[in-house]
């Protein structure tokens, strides 16, 4: 926690200035509030000495309302300044988490659940700015009232003052005893929140696997589950955190009694009726911000926590920097794996020992059962995933002593899994080739055979696409991915399940444009339904992260060996 205050201390200090304008607006405030009870005392004293003058009392009145008027205007400046603070402060958080989301190894991004990092992106965010506001609020406030009230307490009498001073600071030992017992349960809360949004993330993304397989009844108790432990975790940490209140508001009222008491014997000796009525509206401002400690703590304390776990984010550890590495120029497309070994946990080995030579233009199939490497493979390719021993090499170039952006230009890859922004049809297609012309644009989309539905379309190319392609079907999604692979050229290819979701008909059409993609262009294939690949220059055959069989679809059929089995296992 001490890590958290320093790197937001850090963050603030970047609003330094206005932090000091709030800091001063807050004093001139206080220091005019505090005069109020002044000008009230000396009201009071005329009267008692003097009687009652309706002149001499308005004008004191009239003092007051003018104090009271420019008081109101610096607290609303400081508002202002406040709310700036925050919520600069908000912005740049989001923008170092969105960043470091952006660098972040796929290794970490596959170990969270998905609305896990939204939460501390957005809930955790929100709430940090919710405690950092009414921290900057009350908290320059209440320090300026405590030590400026003390001060207008020595001037009229010192003893007194001293005893509010000795009497007073007990409410802060009571907020700190709260404090650190309810600290466990705000970080248990946030923790929780997280687990929420995940599962109401995972039900919305598969709401059309929740409704096939009647799985509406499990949710809602799994998510009841959920729902019920954060209920009962937020009600312990603000109950407890609540405590604080009645506690200092009870010391507080022992400060004010004491006050009046000691109040009461001074005035023989001096103090005057108008002082001790100033001196106890002073007791009752010196101890207002202890009063309000149980909220400000409550907030900050949710908020350092929030704050704890976005800093968590922002401060794991990057992919490693490839700046001043050079770039991969004129691409051949020529692949080489050298005795790569990989896993994803060490208790786990996956790809061990693996060789392989591609030359320019070669297509490679990859084939095996679900769970034998194949998608780890492109991972690697791409270098998604760094190898754990061995070398990747593209036209002789170690892939990890080059620079990301250059190795995944020369990659284009159309997944089962297809991925769209938000945007339009067009803003989606030209990802890879954002100057495209028009004529490029329509070309690369005849070829794909989605141009025909993209022209059925309301408004053609410049049709809106929903949250990840919602609004249109799974094929033509898919479509749309191979259209963008297609308008990119790329050098190298990698077809990961491109057909997948499109029916026969259109896939033989697509099959034939793949055809004429990948002529003279070094691809690699991954398909479960091998009557796509039959025309591949070289298949590999996967099982257990090894190759155990390599050569063309007749070859590895005249051996009548595991590929052999996996081919005629589908006309069976």
């Amino acid at each position: 926690m001490k890590d958290t205050v320093k790197k937001l201390l850090s963050l603030l200090g970047k609003s330094r200035t206005a932090l000091i304008c709030s800091a001063v607006l807050a004093a001139a405030s206080v220091g005019l509030s505090l005069y109020v009870p002044i000008l009230f005392g000396n009201a009071i004293d005329e009267i008692t000495e003097s009687g009652v003058h309706f002149e001499i009392i308005a004008g004191f009145l009239f003092r007051a309302g003018i104090v009271a008027g420019v008081c109101a205007v610096l607290q609303w400046i400081m508002g202002i300044i406040n709310n700036r603070v925050t919520f600069e402060t908000v912005r740049r958080i989001r923008d170092m988490a969105f960043e470091k989301i952006e660098i972040l190894p796929l290794k970490y991004i596959d170990g969270h659940a998905y609305g896990d990092l939204l939460s501390r992106v957005i809930s955790d965010v929100d709430t940090f700015a919710d405690g950092l506001l009414m921290g900057f609020s009350q908290l320059f406030t209440g320090v300026v009232t405590v030590v400026v009230t003390f001060v207008f307490m020595l001037r009229i009498n010192p003893w007194v003052a001293l005893v509010a001073l000795v009497l007073t600071p007990l409410s802060v030992f009571v907020a700190r005893f709260v404090a650190k017992n309810t600290h466990s349960l705000f970080q248990k809360q946030s923790v929780i929140r997280g687990e929420q949004t995940a599962l109401i993330d995972e039900m919305i993304g598969g709401a059309r696997a929740v409704a096939a397989y009647g799985y509406e009844d499990r949710a809602k108790e799994r998510f009841n589950d959920v729902n019920g432990r954060l209920e009962t975790t937020t009600r312990k940490a603000v109950f407890y955190s609540s405590l604080v209140n009645p506690a200092t508001r009870f010391v507080n009222s022992i400060v004010y009694a004491a006050v009046c008491l000691c109040g009461s014997f001074a005035i023989p000796e001096g103090m005057t009726v108008g002082g001790l009525s100033a001196i106890l509206a002073y007791a009752n401002q010196f101890t207002k911000p202890f009063n309000e400690i149980s909220g400000v703590i409550t907030e900050l304390q949710n908020a350092l926590v929030c704050a704890q776990r976005i800093f968590e984010l922002i401060d794991a550890p990057a992919q490693p920097s490839d700046e001043g590495f050079p770039e991969l120029e004129n691409i051949k497309g020529a692949v080489g794996i050298e005795n790569v070994s990989f896993s994803y946990t060490p208790e786990r080995p996956l790809i061990r020992g693996f060789n392989l030579s591609v030359e320019p233009g070669r297509r490679v199939a990859i084939v095996g059962p679900t769970g034998c490497g194949k998608t780890t493979l492109i991972n690697l390719l791409m270098r998604f995933y760094d190898v754990g021993s061995g070398r990747i090499t593209v036209d002789g170039s170690d892939i990890s002593k080059v620079t990301r952006a250059s190795l995944r230009r020369g990659y284009g890859m159309v997944l089962q899994d297809t991925w769209l922004r938000s945007g339009t049809i067009r803003d989606n297609i030209i990802m890879g080739k954002p100057d495209a012309t028009e004529d490029e644009i329509i070309a690369a989309s005849k070829a794909t055979h989605a141009h025909s539905f993209i022209k059925r379309l309301p408004q053609g190319y410049d049709t809106p696409v929903g949250e990840d392609g919602g609004n249109l079907s799974a094929g033509q999604r898919q479509l749309l991915c191979i259209t963008r692979v297609m308008l990119s050229a790329p050098p190298m290819l990698i077809l990961d399940e491109a057909t997948s979701n499109i029916d026969t008909k259109t896939e033989l059409r697509v099959q034939r444009a793949f055809e004429k993609l990948m002529k003279g262009k070094t691809s690699f294939i991954v398909a479960h339904r091998l009557s796509t690949i039959m025309s591949a220059d070289v298949i590999l055959v996967m099982r257990d992260g090894n190759v155990i069989e390599q050569g063309t679809h007749s070859e590895l059929m005249s051996k009548n060996g595991f590929y052999a089995e996996l081919y005629n296992s589908q006309f069976c």
